[in-house]
């Protein structure tokens, strides 16, 4: 069964990969920093607004997968990534579109081999798939894309 796949890496500067069902990939990255004079849930509501244009602007969803952080650099970061988190699994509730989280480690074991690979080895493993990411977060959406893909087909076999 084929599917369409939106794989994100939540954040401020979110990491977005939409693998169609035929294994194309589109992607991006999308800011969600507040501006000046916004309030702190301007950006969970922006970013649910985002994930509504995404899901309009393709033929569906089927599933949507997200990079699982179990720790942060900062409580900054701790607090934004769990709001996203939020407004993600509440969406996606609502939208009755399955969803799970996936260790980072796994991630970038399925992309580079090694379980602690560096941004420069994630951009590298996705360039030599034909990809070019503006930046880290675009490079590890799509790498959670093929892994996503990948144990689809594994689990179809």
């Amino acid at each position: 069964m084929k599917t369409t796949i939106l794989a994100l890496d939540l954040g401020t500067t979110t990491g977005w990969a939409l693998m169609g069902s035929d294994g194309q990939i589109t992607s991006g990255s999308q800011s969600f920093k507040p501006q000046r004079f916004e309030g702190g849930g301007m950006r969970f509501l922006k970013f649910k607004r985002w994930l509504t244009d995404v899901k309009q602007c393709s033929t569906g969803i089927d599933l949507v997968v997200f990079e699982e952080v179990r720790r942060h650099v900062g409580v900054d970061a701790a607090h934004a990534y769990g709001g996203f988190m939020g407004q993600l699994t509440a969406w996606c509730e609502h939208h009755q579109i399955p969803y799970e989280g996936i260790p980072v480690g796994t991630i970038k074991k399925h992309a580079t081999g090694k379980g602690n690979a560096g941004k420069e080895e994630m951009i590298a493993s996705v360039q030599a798939r034909g990809h070019q990411p503006a930046d880290d977060n675009e490079a590890d959406a799509i790498a959670l894309a093929y892994l996503a893909r990948d144990r689809q087909t594994t689990q179809e076999a």
